[in-house]
């Protein structure tokens, strides 16, 4: 177990009046943050979390962003949640289990109808981690496996989900790692955040050729909650498969995990059709089917 950083002295000094006084060691303070989390969807704000804890904001915040960077915590737009080792602890692969069942029937069927590599992966931090790989006779080139894990900014899969975060978070989380894999790969954060946004205006479908290996080419979408990415999906082939033919299929089963997983998503809202993406060269009809979006304009 990797051990956390040692507190500057500053915090072990007599307590402020009527302020309990603090735990003295890092271990403790740590238990202290983790138990505020008392179940596995709690969202907790630094605020929330030092009202708890009694613990200084500064001290909270400092601990907080530790516990994220090893995966006991997971910072989200809206609050931070049990991470991977948390909920791993309880005898779950990761707290992802929920997420495999209800994708595995879409991406046995998207393999079956592509005869491509079908991937399912969540973000941690600044990688995709995968969670599922289903292939045919091409799964022997593409050099991914379960439980592996990539930079996200180089995947079809990563993007995906990185551009339904607050441009400020993928900054905080993508930042540092960013760099390049191949002469393809996106090499600094305006950049990445260009091509999100063109992600968004596609509501939310992702394209990779050769940005994480050469010669490989991926089309991703998310499986998205009320709170934002859960997962991605994606199909790859080799960087001369025209993904355009079956972005339709990856946007559909994506969304149909959505619903799965959280099934008053849609409640309410009227679809329609995006009828047109710039740059895109679909047809309509396929447009109709790639692009249903409600109301707000924000859902695959």
């Amino acid at each position: 177990m990797t051990v956390l950083a040692a507190e500057p002295a500053a915090d072990s000094a007599a307590p402020a009046a009527g302020r309990p006084e603090l735990p003295p060691s890092m271990v403790e303070r740590m238990t202290l943050i983790l138990d505020a989390f008392d179940g596995r969807s709690t969202r907790l704000t630094l605020e929330d979390v030092a009202r708890s804890t009694h613990l200084p904001r500064s001290t909270a915040h400092r601990i907080l962003d530790q516990l994220v960077r090893l995966s006991w915590l997971e910072h989200t737009p809206f609050g931070y949640r049990l991470g991977r080792r948390a909920l791993g602890l309880g005898g779950r692969d990761g707290g992802f289990e929920e997420i495999r069942v209800a994708a595995a029937p879409l991406l046995h069927e998207l393999q079956i109808k592509t005869g491509m590599v079908v991937h399912l992966a969540v973000l941690e931090g600044a990688e995709v981690y995968y969670l599922d790989k289903v292939g045919g006779r091409f799964a022997g080139t593409v050099p991914s496996r379960v439980g592996g894990r990539a930079p996200a900014h180089s995947t079809a899969l990563g993007k995906s989900m990185l551009a339904w975060i607050e441009p400020e978070q993928v900054d905080v989380q993508v930042g540092r790692a960013i760099g390049r894999l191949t002469s393809r790969t996106i090499g600094d954060l305006s950049t990445l955040h260009q091509e999100l946004n063109r992600i968004r205006q596609r509501r939310g479908l992702a394209f990779e050729r050769g940005e994480c290996f050469p010669d490989i080419s991926c089309v991703a979408a998310a499986i998205r909650g009320p709170e934002g990415p859960l997962a991605s999906i994606s199909l790859v082939g080799d960087a001369r498969m025209p993904l355009e033919k079956v972005a339709p299929l990856v946007v559909d089963a994506a969304r149909q995990v959505s619903l799965a997983l959280h099934p008053n998503l849609e409640a309410g809202r009227r679809p329609r059709a995006v009828r047109s993406v710039a740059g895109a060269t679909w047809s309509p009809q396929t447009l109709d089917r790639l692009l249903v979006a409600g109301e707000n304009g924000d859902w695959l």
